[in-house]
């Protein structure tokens, strides 16, 4: 039966992998013009003495990319001028709410205290202050754009570059583009709505040691999160709570209480410890310094499914056969502790089948009412809400929750495959719950949440590789529990199923993880090929133009020539730079002496 469910598995991936690799090219080679497929993100470009980042930027490209460079857009460190706009906006509204109030009742103007949030201070009229307050604001943000604009240190080593194919953008981004591998690093840049602009102001040397941290933090919340779990699943043992406080006795056999304690309150009480992690976990992606929004979700997602995997699912085996046969471990020899693990596995089956319907039967029927939505709403509504705008922001759905529902899906796709041959009658608890979780997310994704962003199915590596993950992790399962019992000679047997499995992954990433990876250059010149015959006239620069600008200066209504780095001379830029050449004579790429200009100004010849 391992090798019959193995081997299903292993062809149901195959075949889901080859047809979502299928889609995704498909989905490419289909989708209209987008600014991300000219577009990438250069990462770590080195300081120049004579050059400002942006003029080094135009130079490297137009060198190195001479037929297909089109433009580029520095990034600002605008973190401080994003703060203040945003304050102005709250600003805003509290003023409109204000205003509005002042006009349903016009026989008294609105009054406020100038302390915060209006709880203290002195009493003043609330209109005249909040205008007073936007004003000096506007002032301040105006101070700091002009900043941001003419500091050079504001201007990160970070730049969206921009091609005039979709093959000169393919052949930049999967590319290296220097000697050195640490500097000028390239990578697709995110679509417009998908990039996290407060981290593209991290330094990259920064960015490792975030990682690094945040790698050392996720490790402590990970096991020392094993004490309330531990706590939690010797709820599920009565006669132990008895045994430790024998005057809750008398409490804990009352029939409601006793299958109330037994039944619901240790799922129950899991999902209450679980609800406030996928937040956490968000937060420490962001610490560690993604660019786009999709990936933050996608490392927040692999956060909490190790979390799920070591706390929910190891936790509640390993911490139960703690509790429950504590007494054995320090009683017998060490031969027979592989014996007491084994048999705890199969012990556990009816824990999970009641988290599976706690958490997983009415956390769909939950998904499908919305009724933590719901809450939210009426309390916003009831305590914040002052104006239309506050009201559109409450009843806003958001976008499905991959960091929270993805691990979730998977944790289940482990349970279900652990316990398909050890205890079966597990599986159609599994099955109902993937059957209404199919409906009720088909429901919610096209009727109810908003896309915040298009990854053309960029998570399903990291889905493929933790469910081949779930699988060897059930046949080493598997194989500690047969070695305990009468059916250890068969355990030999088993041995090729993981090593042919982890064979399977490597197979499947071989085969299909190039196609979300890379953008195949066959596509990109078809794509290329296809635009210029069905629109020569086509104004790419313009279609570009600020589609990488920081949104904060689109809002305050910059002025192009201000913020854009465009090219007005096609042949031609100077620059200040020394001359590090000791080429003989001048190639195409190479840079031309020019008697117009003195020893230390240069031509490139593009």
């Amino acid at each position: 039966m391992a090798y019959v469910f193995s081997a299903w598995t292993c062809f149901v991936l195959y075949t889901e992998y080859d047809k979502i690799a299928s889609m995704r090219l498909h989905f490419l080679a289909s989708q209209r013009r987008r600014a991300d497929q000219f577009t990438v993100l250069v990462r770590n470009v080195p300081p120049d003495t004579d050059e400002t980042i942006s003029e080094h930027v135009d130079h490297f490209f137009r060198v190195n990319h001479p037929d297909h460079y089109l433009t580029h857009q520095v990034v600002y460190n605008a973190n401080k001028l994003a703060k203040l706009v945003k304050k102005k906006e709250k600003l805003k509204n509290w003023l409109d709410y204000y205003q509005i109030k002042y006009s349903r009742h016009p026989e008294k103007r609105p009054t406020t205290k100038e302390g915060f949030l209006g709880l203290w201070g002195e009493r003043v009229d609330a209109i005249d202050f909040y205008t007073a307050e936007i004003d000096t604001l506007v002032q301040k943000i105006a101070e700091e754009r002009e900043r941001v604009l003419k500091d050079p240190e504001a201007i990160m080593p970070v730049a969206f570059v921009s091609f005039n194919t979709r093959w000169g953008a393919a052949v930049c981004a999967q590319t290296q583009q220097s000697k050195n591998p640490t500097i000028w690093l390239t990578e697709w840049a995110p679509e417009p709505r998908d990039v996290y602009w407060s981290n593209l102001a991290i330094p990259f040397v920064a960015i490792a040691i975030r990682k690094l941290v945040m790698g050392v933090t996720l490790f402590f919340l990970v096991f020392f999160f094993m004490i309330p779990i531990a706590a939690v699943q010797s709820l599920a043992n009565l006669d132990g709570i008895e045994k430790v406080a024998p005057f809750l006795k008398s409490i804990i056999e009352v029939k409601i209480i006793k299958s109330f304690l037994q039944g619901f309150l240790p799922g129950l009480a899991l999902k209450i410890f679980l609800i406030i992690l996928p937040t956490i976990l968000m937060i420490m992606s962001k610490i560690e310094g993604y660019a786009a929004t999709s990936i933050l979700e996608r490392r927040a997602a692999a956060k909490y499914y190790y979390f799920m995997l070591v706390n929910v699912f190891l936790g509640s085996i390993i911490t139960g056969t703690a509790f429950q046969q504590l007494h054995a471990f320090l009683h017998q020899s060490p031969t027979q502790i592989p014996k007491t693990i084994g048999v705890s596995i199969p012990m556990k089956a009816t824990f999970f089948i009641t988290y599976i319907m706690v958490d997983g039967w009415a956390g769909i029927a939950g998904e499908i009412l919305r009724l933590k939505p719901l809450i939210i709403f009426h309390l916003k509504n009831m305590f914040l809400v002052k104006t239309e705008k506050d009201r559109e922001n409450a009843m806003d759905p958001g976008s499905v929750g991959f960091p929270e529902a993805l691990p979730q899906l998977q944790l289940y796709f482990l349970l279900g495959l652990v316990y398909a041959v050890i205890t079966p009658i597990l599986l159609p608890f599994i099955v109902i719950f993937f059957g209404f979780a199919y409906f009720v997310y088909r429901h919610q994704v096209i009727n109810v949440y908003n896309q915040e962003y298009e990854s053309v199915a960029a998570f399903w590596p990291h889905v493929h590789s933790r469910i081949v993950a779930a699988l060897v992790i059930s046949q080493l399962l598997l194989l500690g529990l047969l070695s305990t019992k009468k059916a250890a000679d068969s355990t030999p047997i088993l041995l090729a199923l993981p090593v042919l499995t982890i064979w399977f992954q490597r197979f499947c990433k071989s085969r299909f993880e190039p196609a979300f990876r890379r953008y195949p250059l066959e596509e990109a010149m078809a794509k290329d090929t296809l635009e210029r015959a069905t629109e020569p006239n086509l104004n790419l620069k313009g279609y570009l133009s600020n589609s990488y600008l920081h949104p904060i200066f689109k809002s305050e209504g910059n002025e192009e020539n201000e913020m854009g780095e465009w090219r007005d001379d096609d042949s031609l830029v100077l620059t200040k730079r020394h001359s590090k050449l000791n080429t003989p004579g001048a190639s195409e790429n190479s840079y031309i002496a020019s008697p117009e200009y003195d020893e230390e100004t240069y031509n490139y010849q593009v």
